[in-house]
This record gives structure tokens, sequence and C-alpha cells, in this order.
């Protein structure tokens, strides 16, 4: 099926492993987890997305309710809140989206793929959860060792009080935004004939704009900007400016400053966002530096894409609540499918084996007619919560048994034969140096415990 994937062993167990250290994490950073069905009523995601709108997957109808499959795990996650007014959690969430994308496999771009959400709900002191939430990603980015990655933070009320100051319609706030959105994908040229010539804004407004989305940098740009005097007329940008300062200083005191920065064309196509967005991308090795100048084209063929992204936004629970009844939230979606592809580029690129087992020791023998002692032990093993493993046959040959423990990585053999019986003893051997011990069978469990806790 386009734009679906199976996942091999060994692809499952590098993504299993991306798995547990993001879901570490985001335990480490308090949060609990929830679940929610895979579709909503069509009405629940209609209208939330802007532009992205086109992509929502419909089911067929059933005669009843008008069904779409789950496009993100944010709407959802509004819907949730207000539907058990709850108004104050920090959850989790991993599982399946789906978006009738065209598919671009190589990028990791799929019309099913994982999406692993982490979000704060509740009326907090400013910019608090949100420097959190971006301490999170950098945590995530930097144990998962993809490389050099860069975090870029603006707002979407410093965005829109730019749009005011420079002459963009009301109702053109959005679509615009969705155009100033692809400037990481597009030149400023191509950007601003798509203002120019499809969405109809006037040249001039078009240019001032383009003023502002080249800048980047810091809490010092934030200070800059509170004292320009076409961007200090607009009440919004003032209240974006101010907290831009206040994250920085959070983001300080959390360690992570070095990898974020200020960024005026980062927009996120999304709709319902209303105060801080962020975005990772990952930079190649040897790419430009984060503070150098963007503007000589340096960028170009620098990012590999966004690994990160989220935001603010306040609204989204109030739409889903009779009374209207507002929840903040603040929320951030690590991009799983392009780790996977990193990774799984990585490994192939490495001699490592990567396994796909977690087998510790494999029960052998070394004469004929040791089945049955050989099931016994394997038995008295999985009692005891280790991971054990028998060849399927009556009368292996023990080069075909430690052949097998060569193959898939297991690190240790327990090997039976009549004289060790007789002394109430097993040979423990190690596979990767070959050398051998006899143990108590009494002490056998320990001693494996013992063995395989160091590894």
């Amino acid at each position: 099926m386009q734009g679906t994937r199976d996942y091999n062993p060994k692809q499952m167990a590098i993504r299993e492993k991306v798995f547990s250290t993001i879901t570490r994490c985001f335990k480490r950073h308090g949060a609990e987890t929830i679940d929610t069905p895979v579709f909503e009523l069509k009405e629940t995601l209609t209208g939330k997305y802007g532009e992205d709108s086109k992509l929502i997957y419909d089911l067929k109808d059933q005669g009843g309710e008008l069904l779409s499959l789950r496009y993100d795990l944010t709407v959802p996650f509004a819907r949730y809140l207000a539907m058990n007014k709850i108004t104050n959690i920090k959850r989790y969430h991993i599982a399946k989206v789906y978006r009738r994308d065209n598919p671009a496999m190589t990028r990791g771009r799929y019309r099913e793929f994982y999406q692993c959400d982490f979000d704060i709900a509740g009326q907090y002191d400013a910019m608090i959860p949100d420097a959190e939430c971006l301490k999170i990603v950098h945590e995530i980015l930097s144990e998962l060792e993809l490389g050099d990655f860069r975090i870029k933070v603006n707002d979407r009320r410093i965005l829109d009080g730019m749009f005011a100051v420079c002459g963009v319609p009301d109702d053109k706030f959005r679509t615009i935004c969705s155009t100033v959105d692809k400037l990481d994908k597009m030149s400023w040229d191509d950007v601003k004939k798509e203002m120019v010539n499809e969405k109809g804004l006037s040249e001039e407004a078009a240019d001032q704009i383009g003023s502002y989305v080249g800048l980047h940098g810091g809490m010092d740009l934030a200070e800059r900007l509170l004292l320009d005097p076409r961007l200090s007329q607009s009440k919004q940008a003032c209240a974006g400016l101010s907290d831009i300062k206040l994250l920085f200083s959070y983001l300080q005191l959390f360690q992570v400053t070095d990898k974020v920065e200020f960024d005026l064309s980062l927009a996120r196509g999304l709709d319902y966002y209303t105060g801080v967005i962020y975005e990772a991308v990952l930079t190649q090795a040897g790419a430009a530096p984060a503070s150098s100048d963007a503007q000589n084209g340096s960028e170009e063929g620098v990012s590999v894409g966004s690994v990160a992204g989220g935001g603010r936004y306040d609204g989204l629970v109030g739409m889903f609540d009779p009374k209207g009844r507002k929840v903040p939230c603040v929320g951030v979606s690590i991009g799983i499918e392009r780790i996977f592809s990193i990774m799984e580029q990585k490994a192939e690129a490495s001699a490592e084996k990567v396994r796909t087992t977690e087998v510790q020791v494999l029960v052998a023998s070394a004469q004929k007619n040791l089945l049955e002692e050989r099931l016994r032990l394997v038995t008295e093993l999985w009692n005891a919560g280790i991971k054990a493993e028998v060849m399927y046959k009556k009368n292996p040959k023990l080069l075909s048994q430690l052949q097998l423990c060569e193959e898939t990585g297991i690190p240790l053999v327990a090997i039976l034969g009549e004289q060790e019986l007789k002394d109430g003893v097993v040979k423990l051997r190690v596979v990767a140096t070959r050398e051998e011990v006899d143990i108590n069978r009494s002490d056998l469990i320990a001693e494996i415990k013992k063995r395989t806790s160091e590894a």
C-alpha cells in the first residue's frame, strides 16, 4: 500500500530503542500517558489544521456517524480534555496518525506514521512549561546522538503583529503564515512570488515582511525588536517579544541555549497555535553554525529537515467545550519517522550488528538424549525471569548450537553433559571469549544474572 511500510525485526529493534529513550525522557519529566481511538468524528477534526485539512483521511460513511482517521494527537487530546472536564494534566501519547499525503518514503513521510507527543495543559505562569518542552526536545535529540541540531523558536503573536504592521489584511494572516512557513524549503524570492501572485498581497507589504523574516538570534534580538519603531507599535508583537525574552532566561537555567535560536521566519503551518512555536532541525556535519548569517545562502542544503515541533495552543480545548471554557496548553511532537530513517541509515553504515532478540543464554547439550534435561533447565531459567532459548531439536550438534549463538548474538551458553549432570554442575560458556567455567546448578541463576547485568 502506498505510503505505508512493514518493519522487519532489525528495524523494530531500532524503533523500540528510540521509543524507550523518548518514553524515559517523558517519564523523567513527570508525564502520565493516555490513549484515544484511531478515528474521531469528522467534525472534531474539521477546521483545526488550516490548509492541511485536505490531507485528512475520511472513512467511508457506514450509514451513521461521519468519521475520519486522526491526523495528529493534539486535537484528540484537546477533545479528551474538554469531554472529561480536565483542566490540568501533563501527558504523553505515542500512537499512529494518518494523512492522505503524497508519500515521500525516502524522507520519512508516510500516510501512516507514529507521533510521540508531550503536552502540558493548565493555567501556569508564563513560559515555564514552554521552556520545559524545549528542554525535552534537547534531551531527546542529544541522547539519540543524531548529530548536530538546532531548535528554532518564534511566537505566533510576533508573526501576527509583524503582518499587521507590514500591512497584511486581517483575513490574509493565516494564508500568508502558511506561505512564510515554506521558507525552509523555498527561497525568499519564491515565497514572495507566492504571496504577491497567488495570495494577492501587495509588493510593498511582502518586502516589509522580507526585512523581518531574515532575522535570527537570541534574547538580544528580542530586545532589539522591542525597540523597533514599526514592530513596537503592535501590542501583540510586544507581548510575544517579552515572552521570548522570558523564555530565553529559563532556557539558560535549563542549559539548552547553545542549540536554541529565535528565528522570525519560523511560522508552523497549523492554525491552532496561539503563542510560542518551535521546531528542531538536524544540521549536517560541517554545516554552517547556528549563529552564522543565513542571508548569504549558506543555509542552502544544510537542514536535513524538521525532527520535532510544537508550540502553545491556548484556544483549542475551548473549541470542544460546550461552555467554551479555555484550557491553556503547550506541547511538542517528536518526528519519529525521520529519526527512524536516520537511525536505520546509521545502523546500515556501521558494521555493528543490531540484535533483534534479547536472549541471554542458550541451554545446550554436548551429547545425545539430553532433550528432557535441557527442557528442565530452560524452564528453571524462564521461571527465574531469565531470557533463555533451546534449539527445537532432539539431538542437535554442539557446533550448531554454538553457531546459533554467534549468529543471533546470544552472549552465554549453558552446556549440559552426562558428567556435568552427575556432578550437579552446568558448564557456562562465554560466547565472545570462549571461556568456560563449571557452575553449581544451584548457583547458575545468580551467575547468569550477574554476568548479564554487567553487559
